[in-house]
């Protein structure tokens, strides 16, 4: 084990490790995490975006992926009766059926995917980012209970706790323009904004 705060292997470490193997450096000296880790978490950051831009461009487009061009929500296709209509079951059915297919829904859904896709790629907001999408994943993963391929957990309970671990942080920093967001006076004023 290496002790992270003190950037150092404890003595099981040492005596576990092949002689002459570096330790890869785990925090800088002001005990942020090393460049490896922040290329890394920038990189799981910019593809947890595009898997939520991706989302709003197929719907509101149609680009043939999950959503043919009939039914593009700039076509008068409705991004949430599908999966909501039908794939929805478990407890919930009822609330998410009675969702399906609304303006409101179609709206506020639409506006989270973009949102959430836009603000994770460019590395702003990533506490609103994280919030938003862990909720949304939250509410993905409760409109199919139980899920198919395990009793509790899939992809989307993992989607949000990444989405959490990455506004921890700070993986906007990195390849994106959180450090330049940071300065601006209105996140200054207001530092849940970073």
């Amino acid at each position: 084990m290496v002790d992270i705060a003190h950037q150092h292997d404890t003595p099981a470490e040492t005596i576990n490790r092949p002689a002459g193997t570096p330790t890869p450096p785990r925090v800088d000296d002001n005990g942020r995490p090393a460049p490896a880790v922040r290329y890394l978490l920038a990189g799981i950051r910019l593809a947890l975006g595009w898997v939520f831009l991706w989302a709003f461009l197929d719907k509101t487009f149609g680009l043939g992926h999950d959503t043919t061009s009939a039914k593009a929500w700039i076509h008068g296709g409705s991004p949430t009766k599908g999966f909501l209509g039908s794939a929805a079951k478990g407890p919930l059915t009822g609330f998410y059926h009675s969702l399906a297919g609304t303006t409101f829904a179609d709206v506020l859904f639409m506006i989270a995917l973009v949102a959430i896709g836009t603000a994770l790629i460019l590395g702003i907001g990533m506490w609103l980012a994280a919030t938003g999408g862990a909720v949304l994943t939250v509410m993905m993963w409760s409109a199919v209970l139980p899920p198919a391929s395990n009793p509790f957990l899939d992809e989307h309970l993992i989607y949000a706790a990444v989405l959490v671990v990455l506004a921890f942080l700070g993986a906007g920093r990195t390849l994106g323009l959180g450090r330049l967001w940071a300065t601006t006076p209105l996140v200054r004023r207001l530092p849940w904004l970073v």
